[in-house]
């Protein structure tokens, strides 16, 4: 009986350090949160230049952080840039420049992110991180494709934008079915409130935060604003004037389009206020300086500014794929910085892996690099040249202030070249290949040979049979 109580004790004393030491190791593993919004331009944020918006708390972001101001998206477009972001890979590597019948995936669309795909939060949750998805996801409706698949321990959200609902301006052609809003994998209402839509995701998100502060965490907190039809809570439509008060109260069985266009700087406000409430929270529970918050947006704007930027969504101009985006991590990003190498969304699984110890996929191609030492000013771009696809052809390659844009004519699709110095002139006005012609060759270089890489390293969506739009079950 003694040796067996020795024995224990023997026990308790090695084991209750190592316990501690394991528990002290969670706890100091950075926590993570991307907040993406969108149709957000680079000028939709007031530290980005915007003076049609107001965004203190994004502000004061940026002034505890850094503005990354050459950081782009993968695409112009919802599900491409979405599929990226979650991979770390371009859109076309992995046959999510598109859907199947559409720009972007549709209402029971039979296409999606193949599960076999390795998202930013299954490489965190292998590392013990618990994850949470909070607003809209866009890489597939059907159950086989949805964030809790995916490696997201928690889904509340839209399956896609808001704005595949019956009330659509095209919904004779479209046929919407009416927007669902899911809990996990389970319809929970059908055509929400969308008014209310950036508050609860906000509410969830920061309950989240609440639940998992004694361990690492990831929040993917994708907001569907300010996509139109753009919407906003009572709380932002307070100071309206009276006419669009009046148009908006007329709704009925219809959503007005037109007058909600006018309601962008209350929707921005409301994403700045979102902002707010996890950053508070943050700091009302003492993991504020142990939590790395990324501010972008999914591509440029429909209603906003690009301002100085040529272009908006769908374009593979400036305005079209280069995004506002701060990121904040007290006492490890200096505060005040504006980076401008050039970074992207693709970066951002192999750099919030290494932060956490985890492992990048190392039996895939990964087309982001980490770019940690980048973000703290320390080192270059690792990007010797980034590409600007468009669905699923090549629009334009960068590399460092060189831009080249590939413009496809005729019947015969024959190529003509554009070239422009973005350090010069940012708004892409001014042709400057022949004063350049190596430049030129070696940007077509690069091109050629990332479209070869791609011919041989891809990897198939995944698709299902007699795909269904989801419906709530009685």
């Amino acid at each position: 009986m003694k040796s067996y109580l020795n024995l224990l004790f023997l026990l308790v004393v090695v084991i209750s350090p190592l316990s501690l030491l394991m528990a002290e190791e969670a706890r100091t593993k950075p926590n993570f949160i991307i907040i993406f919004t969108d149709d957000q331009g680079y000028a939709d944020l007031s530290c980005f230049g915007g003076t049609h918006v107001s965004t203190p708390r994004i502000d004061q972001m940026a002034a505890e952080g850094a503005k990354l101001t050459s950081f782009y998206v993968a695409a112009s477009v919802c599900t491409p840039s979405r599929a990226a972001l979650m991979t770390g890979t371009y859109p076309k590597r992995i046959d999510m420049a598109r859907g199947s019948n559409f720009v972007v995936l549709l209402a029971g669309d039979k296409k999606g992110l193949n599960p076999k795909e390795i998202t930013i939060a299954e490489v965190l949750k292998k590392e013990g991180y618990k994850t949470g998805l909070f607003g809209k996801w866009h890489l597939g409706d059907q159950p086989e494709f949805l964030p809790t698949r995916q490696g997201f321990d928690e889904f509340f959200g839209l399956p896609y934008s808001h704005d595949i609902h019956p009330y659509h301006p095209r919904q004779a052609h479209f046929k919407f079915p009416p927007l669902p809003l899911l809990e996990g994998e389970e319809v929970i209402e059908m055509d929400p409130d969308a008014d209310y839509l950036t508050k609860r995701f906000t509410e969830r998100a920061v309950q989240f935060i609440e639940k998992n502060k004694d361990e690492p965490f990831f929040i993917y907190m994708p907001q569907p604003i300010p996509h139109v039809p753009l919407h906003v809570s009572p709380a932002y439509m307070k100071d309206l004037p009276e006419g669009l008060k009046t148009s908006l109260s007329k709704e009925d069985n219809y959503i007005d389009y037109n007058a909600r266009k006018q309601l962008l700087s209350q929707a921005i406000a409301e994403v700045d206020w979102s902002v707010g409430q996890i950053l508070d929270t943050l700091k009302k529970h003492g993991i504020d300086d142990n939590t790395l918050v990324v501010f972008s947006s999914d591509n440029g704007p429909a209603l906003g500014k690009a301002t100085p930027l040529k272009g908006k969504k769908g374009h593979t101009s400036e305005g079209g794929m280069r995004v506002p985006t701060v990121i904040r991590w007290p006492g490890n990003i200096p505060a005040g910085m504006a980076n401008n190498e050039i970074m992207s969304t693709m970066d951002l699984l192999p750099t919030f892996a290494k932060l956490a110890g985890a492992e990048v996929p190392s039996d895939r191609v990964i087309d982001g690099k980490d770019i940690w030492s980048v973000i703290r000013g320390e080192e270059k771009s690792p990007h010797e040249a980034f590409f600007y696809y468009k669905a699923n052809s090549l629009e334009a390659v960068r590399s460092g202030k060189w831009k080249m844009h590939l413009k496809r004519q005729g019947k015969k699709k024959k190529i003509t070249t554009i070239l422009y110095d973005l350090e010069q002139d940012i708004g892409e006005t001014k042709d400057v290949s022949k004063a350049h012609p190596e430049v030129l060759k070696r940007l077509l270089a690069y091109g050629k040979a990332f479209e070869q890489d791609l011919k041989l390293n891809n990897r198939p969506a995944a698709f299902v049979e007699n795909p269904q739009p989801l419906k709530k079950i009685k």
